[in-house]
């Protein structure tokens, strides 16, 4: 008897098998999920020109990602890359909720999201 299939109703549970295990995970930190949805960078505002803009969009999203957790050693790793590609007098800030009135050199801004609440602002003074 020991050798019967189950009836269509009784299913034997399989263990390890790992059903629904992934959508537990993928549910459990909803600020990760959130990060990965968003990972792409969203420029707001920038006058540079494509070559520069492209540049600094790809620095500051480099900086994001290694220093996703400290905004102030990301604005301080960009603010370098910033000043040794492209002169003295660079400024940037790193961080989620503020807003600014800035005076600018021409052809010297960036305003970008990136990872859906962390907001950069890049620009060059006089």
């Amino acid at each position: 008897m020991a050798d019967e299939a189950p009836a269509d109703g009784d299913k034997p549970a399989a263990e390890g098998s790992g059903e629904g295990e992934g959508a537990a995970q993928a549910t459990k930190d909803p600020a990760l999920d959130y990060r990965r949805a968003f990972n792409f960078p969203l420029l707001r505002h920038s006058d540079m020109n494509e070559e520069m803009r492209t540049e600094v969009m790809e620095m500051c999203v480099t900086a994001a990602e290694k220093h996703a957790n400290n905004t102030e050693n990301a604005a301080k790793m960009i603010k370098e890359a910033m000043d040794k590609r492209f002169g003295m007098a660079w400024h940037v800030v790193v961080g989620e909720g503020f807003a600014f009135d800035i005076t600018h050199e021409a052809k010297c801004v960036l305003n970008m999201f990136f990872g859906g609440q962390i907001s950069m602002l890049v620009w060059k003074c006089f």
